[in-house]
């Protein structure tokens, strides 16, 4: 099986925003775009323009429906109460993780799926990989893909063709989701640093591992939706009814007013 290396101080991952994602698939459609035309393990796909396309993604956006929760009271002197909290749709991005002691490295038995000590990235060597499927059964995040058409396992590189690409200028050298966000949802660096940005967004949000009780000690961070308020519940005066004087209208407005008004 594969050994992982020692710990080391850099740890390059994503922190992700709960509160702000809105589902909008654009880092997944970004990442399918950048990983299916570029050069480190790009993305493979059968038949992507006919009638039944398949292939391999490396982010997928779930959503699930939040039910409301009401409000509980608060139990003994000095005790605050917590506000009801109205329903809500959440959207969760989903990809690798980059695992601190990710048992999908551990598992493989040709050394395929390895951790790079520099960065503390996972990634797959192609040419190693004899499509065992190991890995995705032993990740529990789901963050594995076999590919029907290549015979071999696929993940998310944190895109380590742009992250390190002098070519590219130092505003994009940063993944292909994380470039696209257009909430700005989603949050690249070194989270070993405990002063860098990604680190104090951490701190500041309170983020979350997931599943942290598996013991896997993801890198990628997910800070958790704020609390939401509801509506006032008092009934709003009603506003007075607006009458239309149509005689005074253009033409085409009147013409327009008596079509709509059928």
């Amino acid at each position: 099986m594969t050994a992982l290396p020692p710990p080391g101080k850099k740890k390059m991952g994503l922190v992700i925003d709960l509160d702000t994602c809105v589902g909008c698939h654009a880092c997944a459609v970004s990442c399918k775009e950048w990983n299916a035309g570029g050069f480190a393990a790009p993305l493979t796909d059968e038949s992507p323009y006919g009638k039944d396309p398949s292939g391999v993604w490396f982010n997928r956006v779930h959503s699930y429906e939040v039910a409301a929760e009401p409000a509980s009271g608060g139990c003994g002197s000095g005790a605050q109460s917590v506000a009801p909290q109205p329903a809500m749709t959440l959207h969760f991005p989903r990809s690798c993780l980059h695992c601190e002691t990710p048992a999908c490295v551990t598992v493989c038995p040709t050394g395929a799926s390895y951790k790079r000590a520099e960065d503390g990235i996972v990634l797959v060597d192609e040419d190693k990989c004899i499509g065992c499927k190991l890995c995705s059964w032993a990740c529990p995040y789901g963050a594995r893909e076999y590919s029907q058409v290549e015979g071999v396992m696929k993940k998310c590189t944190l895109c380590i063709d742009r992250i390190y690409n002098e070519h590219l200028e130092e505003a994009e050298r940063q993944p292909a989701c994380v470039q696209a966000c257009p909430t700005r949802a989603r949050h690249f660096g070194d989270l070993g640093d405990p002063e860098s940005k990604v680190s104090q967004l951490v701190a500041a949000r309170g983020g979350v591992d997931l599943m942290p009780e598996l013991g896997y000690k993801p890198t990628n961070q997910y800070l958790p939706p704020r609390p939401r308020r509801a509506g006032d519940t008092a009934a709003a005066p009603t506003p007075p009814a607006e009458t239309l004087d149509a005689a005074a209208l253009p033409p085409v407005l009147r013409w327009l007013d008596r079509v709509l008004s059928r």
